[in-house]
């Protein structure tokens, strides 16, 4: 249901040597695009790791879908993560020794999905981004923009409730990144939050609100007109 709330950071502060981000509070809601902007180093890895339970805040309240995760299990966190958040790396990190179909459906073999069941969601998930008939190969056989629609499509073979993208575009050329684009474009219309990390003006242009980071604080906040 859009405007429903799907995790919320609040005066969330992560230290590491040399660097703080935060105090950031934010608020992402099921059917929102929020585009995330920054120089490298200004803590945006930082903050998607964080709401996705790969990362732990020093201070500050994380809520993932209406449950409070500031202290939950490393156990915990991987329940949630499987139950509805899809995570596209920077970099693709396939499982090399893993068919890219069984790449894609790893994520729902804890779920209990059948294999034929897994196999199938997985090669629709692949065709959506045009690479079904690669369903079979290892990833060394396949190319760096072929791994990174493989890896989107694992982020989002489980229709999660939120998403969260690091640079999703940045290692593809355009009509590659016009698909991926699609994709997350589509998840936004079934109802999930995003949150999408980028330098890509068109990943830009399809949010519905910019929020940008400068040296770890939250520097703007507004909706697309």
């Amino acid at each position: 249901m859009n405007g429903q709330r799907i995790a919320r950071l609040e005066r969330v502060v992560r230290r590491r040597a040399g660097f703080t981000l935060g105090p950031i509070s934010l608020a992402l809601d099921a059917g929102v695009w929020t585009g995330l902007s920054g120089r490298s180093g200004a803590g945006k890895t930082t903050l998607l790791e964080i709401l996705a339970g790969l990362d732990r805040a020093d201070s500050g309240q994380v809520e993932l879908f209406g449950q409070d995760a500031t202290h939950a299990s490393e156990g915990q966190l991987a329940a949630l993560r499987r139950q509805g958040i899809g995570y596209v790396y920077q970099e693709s990190r396939l499982i090399e020794h893993l068919s890219v179909w069984q790449n894609v459906s790893a994520r729902l073999v804890p779920q209990g999905v059948p294999t034929r069941e897994r196999r199938q969601r997985a090669v629709a998930a692949l065709d959506a981004l045009g690479i079904a008939q690669l369903s079979s190969r290892l990833p060394r056989a396949i190319s760096g923009g072929e791994r990174q629609r493989v890896a989107v499509a694992r982020a989002l073979v489980a229709n999660p409730r939120l998403v969260l993208a690091d640079e999703p575009t940045a290692s593809v050329d355009g009509e590659t990144g016009a698909l991926i684009l699609e994709q997350l474009t589509a998840c936004r219309e079934r109802g999930a939050a995003l949150l999408v990390s980028s330098h890509d003006p068109s990943a830009h242009a399809r949010a519905d609100v910019h929020i940008a980071l400068t040296r770890g604080a939250l520097e703007k906040e507004a909706k697309r007109s």
